[in-house]
């Protein structure tokens, strides 16, 4: 056993992955002013709807619009998790107000929360202590479909098979 997080692969469609620019990556958000300059940039009507993160395999922060793929905010590289994060201005100061794993590029599992609140602690944002909206994906072992897994139904929505009731750790 590692003490180093798992990284997770992208596993979405291969033209999003085509389609990647390694110089048009997420924004890396180290320090409060990084995400205050940031979020300045961008129009109050999207500054009011989460924004795509990941957090790459060293451990940082990246933002993109809400839009965004997560592939391309990663470079095409895996992370440390991935998913969509909201924030309010409250007290003269950003801090993260939702955040959650929803990616069906990478399917981060909700255990990859502490590579977030690390990467979040390290830029001194505050933040929940916890995926506010945590979602479960699962592979198919017969069809190979993605899945989320929703009111505990581990079954395949598009071949009816049985879903692992635990995550596969197998790829890094």
């Amino acid at each position: 056993m590692t003490d180093e997080p798992y990284a997770y692969r992208y596993v979405g469609p291969a033209d999003l992955l085509a389609a990647v620019r390694p110089d048009a990556t997420g924004r890396p958000i180290r320090s409060p002013g990084d995400l205050a300059a940031w979020l300045a940039s961008r129009d109050a009507d999207e500054r009011a709807e989460p924004f795509t993160f990941v957090v790459d395999r060293g451990g940082s922060l990246r933002l993109a619009p809400r839009r965004s793929e997560h592939v391309a905010c990663a470079g095409g590289a895996s992370v440390l998790s991935a998913g969509e994060m909201t924030f309010v201005h409250e007290q003269g100061r950003w801090t993260v107000s939702e955040v959650g794993n929803h990616s069906t590029g990478y399917c981060p599992d909700p255990d990859s929360w502490p590579a977030v609140a690390a990467a979040l602690d390290a830029a001194g944002l505050p933040h929940p202590g916890r995926f506010t909206d945590p979602v479960v994906f699962r592979h198919c072992p017969r069809c190979r479909e993605r899945n989320l897994v929703k009111d505990h139904d581990f079954v395949c929505a598009l071949c009816g098979a049985d879903l692992p009731r635990t995550a596969s750790r197998t790829a890094r």
